[in-house]
């Protein structure tokens, strides 16, 4: 079904973007990242006022988004 997006700002990318009609979208790879309070925030204002953060990184799963079957 055909849309109307307003203005896109793409400060940087590493995959893929779609505009447009997809059936599907399934991710090719997967990886995990730690980081502290307001560490993965993206834009081109961001104001983060954080007190004092620290970070889980003890994680027990050992799958947690297979891949198996993505083509």
């Amino acid at each position: 079904m055909p849309s109307v997006i307003g203005a896109v700002n793409i400060n940087s990318n590493s995959g893929t973007v779609n505009f447009g009609d997809t059936l599907n979208i399934s991710p090719k790879s997967a990886s995990k990242t730690f980081s502290g309070s307001g560490g993965g925030n993206t834009g081109n204002l961001v104001n983060t006022i954080n007190g004092v953060s620290s970070t889980n990184t003890l994680d027990p799963s050992v799958v947690d988004q297979p891949l198996v079957g993505n083509v």
